[in-house]
Formats: structure tokens, sequence, C-alpha cells
């Protein structure tokens, strides 16, 4: 028993001791040596054998060592491999390696390199960028995590040349969204707006971004139907690493909180960004609604079809804005295959207010009274509270010799925006109004794709299936419009019978399927070979937009449904009160428009055939690509009954495109590059049917007779890359549109407004953009880098001879952009520190049409809306301790707290013949400056 004791004491005291020797370790991170960038999934190995590959910070920990010391060897694609000699394992947390490596500016000869390429840091986008055959700019996850932006639409305003509209519908060189297309993980994806072409970038939180790319040169494998950019939002991958992370940051905005924030009845799901029925009808909008009596025709009962009453109006002070975020990554060794995992979610809820905000729209200048014309003039109290719930989950399966590669993506967001607004003012006829919007809108995307990639012995074959959906629900939007008639505001009033008082319910869902498939076979003869890539392109996408509007009403027979003495301000009382309902006092009217709603089925089908051909310093890419696209249009003839009619609109055309790549030496290149696009008219925009807009305080309607535009593109740009990781390039581009589609308004009956789409006859656009990624420590600034990028832009509609229209700039046309950012990095300290700045050129948002009927002699033009230049500066510092666990990150936006304005301009001619230019503010407020911190842990 002694014995056995002591065996015993000794094995759990040999095993100890061996525990104690292999908890020794080697941590250190690998840097390139001339940029200080990160290298990742470098592969570090010790003597003998044992390793570790670097994160996406680069760095790297092998553990299980013993105290001793260890020859290392670190290797890198393209990079001096590094031998290290004496490097000791040790067991003190605080010990650790930086190593630098040079880049291998040798050609390899006949040397084939398998594995993952890595694009979510700044070097390998601009490395993507450099050899790409198409003129394209990007940015990477790592420069994201530096910007501390929020979400996609922040992101992407730092690209050359973009610029963004209502902080998330995205201008490339200028060009409104219209103009762009965009796809997520290889995809198509839905336009989130029911009434234009547009995504709305905001959708997607930053987190989930591992690379967004934007091809500015059409190209034969991409999709011809855009002009101003092609805008690829690529979410993450399979890790570097395993980990799991938690995020929790507030925000304050210095015009919302802690003030008065007013605010209607909600839903108790509301802050998951959707309502749980309280505003929705009770068996969805199809639903027959219970009559208020059978002796009116088409009433509608208030008390006994589940309608929310209760129109009052609560305040509250909200003391901040929430963030929250979780993501987790995974990675699995199954036999030599690699498997990996990304989760994220992503939540906020934040709030807005817009106070005391001029909304104003202007007709022709009174010359002969020498005033203002105002169509209408108000003051508005907005307030926003807006929610986003996002979540992705990829899987990603690469096999063991890394020729074989499967992605399974899905992305889902929840958006949604509670809105009051108060409008007090005066009408064309100087009429006093005062109104108000009860808004709530809630928008769901989801993508799911899965993708193939086979490198074979001289082919890579590439193939995708997605199926993305997408809707759009607004229940019971109310408003209501008092309108006074010059009586004091306090007076005695009748409530008007008509639509002074109404409710709105609209419902869109969009559904998009797509399949894709990607042969590129290298040819060798001897050093020359070409590439030569076909495709085939298949996308259905099908939508279904429907809406119901009521309003109130009550007996004719009870002439006296206001008590004496009844004010304006009681009409929140008297909606709410159900004593008003019933028999003798109010119910809802239900006047059919099913010319409102609408069907559309559009089927794309594409092929494409191109080659690349090397000519030692000169590299062509040259093809062409067929597109069939048929769009069909489902509308109503009638408002009373279903009378389904079809618009048919076909396109069938080939779409050319040549880029030629003019290598001067290893830094220096020019490119050249020709190719045809096609803008397609939306479902909204042909679609009869008419949606009042409150902030326009008008209807929106489409134009059955838009037609496709055409664009001819040119560029020309210069590429200078002075070392790895620095960019600088000059740009020449021009555009020619045949038939260019544009947002109007025109004047109809007298002062009604009423926006829509029309075609000019051409337009356009001529601009240079230069953009610099240079590190400034060959100024003495070490750890310092400077993005910066500008573009100057010139754009010409013309109109048919003795058109009504003069010849103008685009609509959405900025005639410059500025973008710039000054970046400190130190990683010593572990400290990154930016400031951004950006500013836009005046712009036409809407073009002013004629008034008077069509051949009339009086007909004149409305001025046009701009919107006008403003100077935004941001900053952002992060810095990371505990070993890079704990990360926490502070912003101020908008520092300089600019406020926003848009105006109309109108030329004065007097009958003496002068002249005087008048500016006209059409819309003016405060968007007051962020402020923004956070904390992550990563586990």
């Amino acid at each position: 028993m002694i014995i056995c004791k002591r065996a015993l004491t000794a094995t759990l005291m040999c095993g100890m001791a061996t525990v104690v020797v292999m908890a020794a370790d080697i941590k250190g991170k690998v840097l390139d040596k001339q940029t200080g960038e990160p290298l990742i999934g470098a592969t570090i190995q010790t003597s003998d054998g044992k390793g570790s590959v670097t994160d996406a910070d680069g760095k790297f920990r092998i553990t299980g060592l013993q105290k001793k010391r260890y020859t290392v060897t670190i290797r890198y694609v393209s990079y001096q491999t590094l031998t290290l000699n004496g490097v000791g394992a040790t067991d003190n947390s605080k010990d650790s390696i930086n190593v630098q490596m040079v880049p291998d500016e040798q050609n390899l000869q006949g040397v084939t390199v398998t594995g993952m390429q890595r694009k979510n840091t700044e070097v390998a986008m601009i490395e993507i960028a450099r050899e790409s055959p198409v003129i394209i700019s990007n940015i990477s996850a790592q420069e994201i995590s530096r910007t501390q932006d929020s979400n996609a639409g922040e992101v992407i305003r730092r690209v050359p040349g973009i610029s963004l509209i209502d902080d998330k519908f995205v201008m490339v060189r200028g060009l409104s969204q219209r103009y762009n297309n965009v796809w997520i993980n290889g995809g198509a994806v839905p336009s989130s707006e029911a009434d234009s072409r547009a995504f709305s970038f905001d959708i997607i939180p930053s987190g989930q971004i591992d690379n967004l790319v934007i091809v500015k040169s059409p190209s034969p494998e991409f999709p011809s139907d855009f002009t101003g950019g092609f805008i690829q939002i690529n979410t993450k991958d399979i890790p570097t690493s395993n980990y799991f992370s938690l995020s929790v940051g507030g925000g304050w905005n210095d015009a919302t909180h802690f003030s008065d924030f007013l605010y209607s009845k909600g839903s108790g799901t509301d802050f998951l960004g959707f309502d749980n029925g309280l505003r929705s009808l009770d068996n969805g909008i199809h639903t027959k609604l219970t009559p208020q009596s059978a002796d009116i025709a088409k009433s509608v009962s208030l008390k006994d079809n589940g309608f929310n009453n209760d129109w009052s109006v609560k305040t509250r002070k909200p003391v901040g804005d929430l963030k929250l975020g979780a993501e987790l990554a995974h990675k699995w060794d199954i036999n030599g295959n690699r498997l990996g995992l990304i989760g994220t979610l992503n939540y906020s809820n934040e709030y807005r207010s817009y106070k005391d905000m001029e909304n104003n729209l202007f007709g022709v200048y009174d010359v002969a009274n020498d005033k203002k014309n105002y169509l209408r003039h108000s003051i508005d109290d907005q307030y926003n509270n807006n929610v986003r719930l996002g979540a992705l989950l990829n899987l990603t399966f690469l096999s063991k010799s890394g020729n074989n590669k499967y992605e399974l993506k899905n992305i889902f967001n929840q958006l949604a925006t509670d809105r009051y607004t108060w409008r007090s003012g005066f009408g064309a006829q100087s009429d006093q109004q005062q109104s108000a919007e009860y808004y709530y809108r809630s928008r769901t995307t989801y993508n799911v794709q899965l993708t193939g990639k086979h490198t074979l012995p001289a082919d890579l074959l590439e193939w995708s299936g997605s199926y993305s959906y997408s809707n759009r629900r607004m229940p019971d939007r109310r408003r209501y419009m008092l309108t006074d008639y010059g009586a004091d505001v306090d007076g005695e009033i009748e409530l008007n019978n008509g639509n002074d008082i109404n409710r709105e319910f609209t419902q869109l869902d969009e559904h998009i399927m797509s399949a894709n498939i990607n042969d590129s076979h290298t040819f060798k003869f001897g050093k020359y070979e070409p590439v030569l890539k076909a495709g085939l392109y298949g996308e259905y996408r099908t939508r279904e937009y429907n809406t119901r509007e009521l309003f109130y009403s009550w007996d004719p027979n009870n002439t006296q449904l206001l008590p004496a003495g009844f004010k304006k301000s009681d009409i929140v009382d008297l909606l709410s009160n159900e004593d008003y309902f019933g028999t003798g006092g109010l119910f809802l009217l239900e006047e059919p428009a099913k010319r409102n709603d609408y069907i559309g089925h559009n089927t794309l089908g594409a092929g494409y055939i191109a080659a690349s051909v090397p000519l030692g310093w000169l590299n062509i890419y040259a093809g062409v690509r067929y597109e069939y696209n048929r769009m069909e249009l489902v509308s109503n003839l009638k408002d009373t009954e279903t009378s389904h009619h079809s618009e048919y609109y076909k396109n069938s055309d080939l779409f050319p495109s040549i880029n030629a790549t003019f290598k001067i030496d290893k830094k220096n290149q020019v490119r050249l590059s020709y190719g045809k696009s096609v803008n397609r008219p939306e479902f909204r925009e042909v679609s009869p049917s008419v949606y009042y807009d409150f902030d326009l305080a008008s209807n929106v309607m489409g134009n059955k007779d838009l037609k496709s535009c055409y664009i001819h593109n040119v560029d020309l740009r210069y590429e200078l890359y002075p070392s790895r990781g620095e960019q600088i390039t000059v740009a020449g581009f021009y555009k020619r549109f045949e038939n260019p589609i544009e947002w109007t308004y025109t004047v109809t009956g007298g002062t009604d407004l009423t926006y829509s789409y029309e075609n000019a006859k051409s337009a356009s656009s001529l601009g240079v953009e230069v953009d610099i990624r240079k590190d400034l420590s060959f100024i003495g600034l070490r750890n310092f880098s400077l993005s910066a990028n500008g573009a100057l832009i010139h754009s010409r509609v013309n109109f048919e001879a003795g058109s009504n229209q003069k010849d103008r700039p685009m609509q959405g046309q900025s005639p410059y952009l500025v973008n710039a950012g000054i970046f400190y990095r130190n990683d010593d300290a572990k400290l990154n520190i930016a400031l951004l700045y950006n500013r836009i050129g005046k712009r036409i948002i809407g073009v002013g049409r004629s008034m008077g009927s069509q051949g009339s002699e009086d007909k004149v033009r409305v001025p046009d809306s701009y919107e006008m230049p403003r100077n935004s500066l941001d900053f952002s510092i992060s810095k990371k301790f505990f070993e890079d666990h704990l990360e926490l990150k502070a912003s101020v936006k908008n520092i300089l707290g600019e406020d926003v304005y848009y105006k109309q301009f109108a030329d004065v001619n007097y009958a003496d013949g002068s002249y005087k230019k008048m500016e006209e503010v059409t819309r003016h407020f405060s968007p007051g400056r962020n402020f923004g911190i956070s904390a992550t842990y990563k586990f």
C-alpha cells in the first residue's frame, strides 16, 4: 500500500511538472515592414512542428510549448520567408514578439499557390484593385473598424466618388441612386423602397461587412443595368481564429436627447422593429370590414373592426440611443478540410427629432407684385424612433486541397421607423393650415445564397443560387388636416366632410430568385497565357403592392356633431373619444382605389463571353454581354372592381465593353475602358398608382410611357502604387445618356403638385476624380496615413428644340464631391484615431416642370429644387486593453453642426429689362451632432 501511494504521488508530481513545463507559449504579431499593416493568414511554425496562423489583426499564439528556446519560421505568400533563432517560450502573458516581413519583389515562376484570399484588409483590397481588369474602388473591414461607422451607408461614403442621399441612398460619381446596381454576396437584392429604384444601405450593419467593392466600368460578367457603380457587398467569410465577442454602445444627439420628444401609442413589439398587430387590419390588408350601417354605402364601423382609435400624443425625454452586438466565429479542421462559421447579431434603437423645420415649395416668382409665390409654406416638427435588428449566419467549407469551396450565406435585417409629424403653415390660397401624420413603417429583407468555387488545372468554375425577400409594411398611416380659411386658429370649426382625416394601409412584398454560372479557362502558350471567360445568369423578380384608404365621415342627418365652442386643438379628443362613434356619429368611409394596386413580374436572362489577352505591358479585357429583359406590370383599370390590365416593357440588347490596362512598370499603370449600359424603369415608376407623400405634401405617381435609358461610358485612369498599401489614382470619365429618367414635379389644378418620372431627350456627364491613400511617415508623421478623394463633374441635359425646358445639370448629379480622412494608428499603444471630412456640391433633387396645359402660351417653369452644400466633419477614437480582449470606442459625427438647406432659385426678369436671381428656402433643419461610445469584449 505504501509503495502504491508513493508511486501515485510520484506520478502526480511528474504530471504536474509536465503541466508546468508545457504551460509556455510563443505569441506575437506579423506586420508588413513597409506599411505596418497586419498580415492575415501568415503561418508560424516552431522547430518541433507546432504552429499557428495569424488572425485578422496579424496576431498569433502557439500554445503547449516547453520553457525553452525555439527556431521559428514565418511564411507568407509574396513575402520573404523569415527564420528567427532562439525565440523563448514563456508563461508570462506580457511577453510578445513583433515580426516585420519584407515583400518578395522577385517574380515567382511556375509556382501555384492554393488557399483562401483574404479581402478584409486595406492592403489586400488595394492589391485587388490594382490587379483587377476593370476599374474598381473598394473598402475593407479593417478600414471600416477604424471609422466607427455603424452601417453600410456610412461606410460606403468613404469610397472615392461616393456620396449619400438621406444618409442611406448612394450616389456614385455624383449620379443619383437609380443608376446603381447592388448585389450582396454575388446575388441580386430587392429595392428597399416602394417608390423608387434604390437600395437603402442603412439596413446593413457594418459589423456584417467583410469588404465592399464598387465597379465603375462596364464588364461582360457584371449586369449591364448600372452606370454609376455596380456595388458588391460581401459579408464575412471563414474566420482565421475562434472567438466570441459582445458589444454595447450608447449615442446622443444634441438636437434630440434630453428634450421633449412627441410620440403616439405603439405596439409591444415596436422595440424589435415590427408591429404586433396594433396598427394592422385584423385579417390582413384584404380583410372584409364590418360596415357601420346598411343605410350608408361603403361605411366602416370604428368600433367593430379593431382600429386603434387612440390619437393622443405623448411626451418623453430620450436619454440616449442604444446599440448592441454579438459575434461568434469558429473554425474546424476535419481531416484536413476546413469548415468555418460566422454569426452576428446587431441591434440599435435611436431617436431623432427635427424641430422648426421649414418645409416650403415655391411656384413661379410673382413679378407683378415682386414677391415670392408660395405653393406651400409650413413649419414641421418631426420625431423619429428608428429600430434596426440584423443577423448574419455564414458557413464556409474549404476542401483539403483548397480547390473546392462552398458557402452558405444568410443575412436578415429588420428596420422600422415610428414617426410623428406636426405641421403648421399656409397653403397656396393663404389659408391657415394645421396637420399631423402618425406614421409607422417597417422593412424586412432576407437573402440566402449557396455558392461553389472550383479550381481546376486550367479552369476556375463558379456558380451560385440565391433567393431574396423583402417587404414594406405601412399599417394605419393616420393623417388629419384642419383648414381655417382666415378665421382665428382657436375659433369654432365645422368638421369638413371629405379626406381631411384619413387612415391608410399599404403592403409591399417582393421576391427575387437568381442563379448564375461562370467559367474561366486559361490557355498556355509558353509565357503567353490568355484567359477566356463565359457565363450565364438568370433572374426572376415578382412584386405585389396593395393599399386601402379610409376617410372619416359622419351621419349626414347629424348637422351638429361638434358641441358649441369646440376648438381645433380638441380634434385629437374628438377622434379618440368613442362617445362620438356609432349611429349618428363618426364612422369611416372606404372609397375603393384598386388602380393604386399593382403586381409586377420581371424576367431577366443574360449570357456573356469575354477574353483577357496579356500582351506584355498591355492587357486587354474585352467581351460582349447579351440581356433579354421582360417586365410585366399588372394594374387595374377601375377603382371599384378588379380589372387586370398588363403593360409589357421588353428589351433585348448587346452590351459590348473593352478594358485595357497599360502597365508602365511595377508601380505605374494606365487604364482605358469603354462600355455600354442601360437604366430600365422600375415597377413603381411605370405604375399608375398614386401615393400621397406627407413630407412633400403632394401626390406621387408613375408614368407608363417611360423608356429605358441607354448610356455610353468612357474612362481613362492613371494609377500609382508608391508602396504596398498605398495608392494614388487620377481618372477622367465621360458618359452619354439617351432618354435619361428624372424625378420631376408639376403644378396641376392651379396649385396642386404631382411628383413623377420623365424622360429627357439626352444628357452628358464629364468628370475627373482623384483618390489618394498614402502613409505620411515620409514627412515625419509616423503612424499617420491620409485617405483623400474628390471629383469635379460637369453635366448637361438636352431637350428638343422649341421645348419650354432649359438645358441644365442632370437631376441628382453633384458638380463636385470631397472625402478626406487623417488616420493615426499606433500598434504599440493599441490606439486608432480618425478625422473624416465630407462635402458634396449643389445638386438638383427635383426638376420643376411647366405650369399650364400642354401647348398653352402661358406655360412657365416652376423652379428646380436643389440640395445645398454643407461640410461634415467626424472624429473617432478607439483603444484596446487587456491583451486586446477589450476595445473602447468613441466618436463625434457632424462636429461642425451645420444646418441642412434645400433651395429653389428663381430667375426674375422685370418689364424694364432689369434682372435678379432669388434664393427661396424649401427645406431647412438642423440634424444636430451625434456623440457615441461603445465597448467590445472578445472572449
